[in-house]
């Protein structure tokens, strides 16, 4: 017992940074934030924050991981887009509650999640993966039910938007924001009883099931999902204080509004793209396909809905419709998204076109 308890002790030590970040950022926070005016003090606090929110975030990362192998897939996919989803959410509402209103945050922040992961995350699975392997395969007929739900969702939630006619701008009524949340919600729902019932062989490969049994009895459950929660509490703390720095560098210094969703969606996606690009590499192109594909879904499904209802609770107001190059890198993801996932096979090739697409996304950020 004493042997197990050293074991968890030295494996965790990241544990005690997040969980005495938090206590001091909790009771003694404000002395930092008053000094944001100061850049020195601006850049040590940012960093403090961003680094133990990502630090946490990857830890749940790896407890999803340990779960994924005791439970297998597509339930530890399911457990890791869940956790990532709610660290999201928390982010979001957090910052979007905070100082003056930015109707575009939540917008910036999921166009930024979906670029990241469709393209980025997605390039560098391939990429690699084909480097090491040459050729991999996945089932076809889960990826296909993945953008059979995704695309509809992001259309209808950050493109539809702006050609609606019943409110001016790019955002929806009332009403039509109900629409979404009702069908997102639904979907999502829909979604998963058919990925965790009567189809749930189209995602998984039988080779990697076999492997994913192998490791089973070397991960126990409970010891991992009490931890996933313990690190998922520090973010929720912590994301409120993240807030503060980043409304500064926003709205005093004036620096671009899609930053701050930019920065939630890196530290989102970042632990996500490590397990993908690793699973990738170690020949399991099946689980990262689970990992990207399915946290763009619960992005849509699951964050749009829940930001709705939050904008409408606080009075804050929302803007989801994507505009001028954004809108065209968005339908070009999507089209190209659905041409790399249409064989069963991929290689370096399709791994480069979406890290192409990635490095334009991040040219327009600078230059639009």
């Amino acid at each position: 017992m004493a042997r197990t308890l050293s074991t968890y002790v030295r494996s965790e030590w990241f544990l005690a940074i997040s969980a005495a970040s938090s206590l001091y950022f909790a009771f003694w926070g404000a002395p930092l934030h008053a000094k944001v005016s100061d850049p020195a003090w601006l850049a040590f606090t940012f960093f403090w924050l961003f680094s133990v929110i990502l630090g946490s975030a990857l830890c749940v990362v790896r407890h999803a991981e340990h779960l994924a192998a005791r439970l297998g897939e597509p339930y530890g996919t399911l457990i890791l887009t869940m956790s990532v989803t709610f660290i999201e959410v928390m982010s979001i509402s957090a910052i979007m509650v905070h100082g003056d209103n930015n109707p575009t945050l939540a917008r910036d922040t999921l166009f930024a999640v979906v670029m990241i992961i469709l393209n980025g995350m997605v390039g560098l699975s391939l990429l690699f993966g084909g480097l090491r392997h040459r050729e991999q395969h996945y089932n076809l007929q889960g990826a296909n039910a993945y953008l059979g739900v995704i695309i509809p969702l992001v259309v209808l939630s950050l493109i539809l938007p702006n050609y609606t006619l019943t409110t001016p701008g790019p955002v929806l009524s009332f009403a039509q924001q109900m629409f979404l949340v009702v069908v997102a919600a639904g979907l999502y729902a829909a979604f998963l009883t058919m990925q965790t019932g009567r189809h749930r062989d189209y995602f998984t490969l039988v080779d990697e099931t076999a492997a994913e049994k192998k490791a089973e009895a070397a991960q126990p459950v409970l010891p991992s999902a009490l931890l996933l929660i313990a690190y998922m509490v520090p973010v929720v703390v912590l994301a409120e204080h993240l807030a503060r720095p980043v409304d500064y560098l926003i709205e005093t210094i004036k620096l671009p509004a899609a930053l701050g969703g930019v920065i939630l969606a890196v530290l989102v996606a970042t632990p996500e793209a490590i397990g993908a690009v690793r699973a990738a590499t170690s020949n399991h192109l099946q689980r990262s396909i689970n990992i990207f594909l399915g946290s763009v879904l619960s992005t849509i499904g699951l964050t749009i809905p829940a930001m709705l209802l939050i904008s409408n609770l606080t009075g804050r107001s929302m803007v989801l419709g994507v505009e001028h190059t954004d809108m065209v890198m968005l339908l070009l993801t999507l089209a190209v998204s659905v041409v790399t996932f249409a064989s069963g096979r991929t290689n370096i090739l399709q791994g480069g076109v979406h890290l192409v697409l990635f490095a334009a996304y991040v040219l327009l950020i600078a230059q639009g």
